[in-house]
C-alpha cells in the first residue's frame, strides 16, 4: 500500500475534511503511542498503519 492509497482510504472512511485532523490527533497504543501521521512520518509502512486504523475505526471487512 502506498501513502496515497492510505490517505484515499482514510478520506473515504472519515471524509476528506476530517481525516487529516483525525490522523494528526488520535494517539493509538497499537502504533507505539503515536498518531497515524506520526507513525507514517517515522517510517511505519502505510499497510501496517492502515491495519491499526481499520481496527480502531471498526470498519467493515471489505475496507481492510
Amino acid at each position: 500500500m502506498r501513502h496515497t492509497e492510505f490517505w484515499s482510504r482514510l478520506d473515504a472512511a472519515l471524509g476528506p475534511a476530517y481525516s487529516r485532523t483525525w490522523a494528526e490527533r488520535l494517539v493509538m497504543s497499537e502504533l507505539g503511542g503515536r498518531t497515524a501521521q506520526e507513525a507514517l512520518d517515522a517510517g511505519v509502512p502505510p499497510k501496517e498503519v492502515w491495519a491499526v486504523v481499520w481496527a480502531v475505526l471498526e470498519l467493515p471487512p471489505q475496507d481492510r
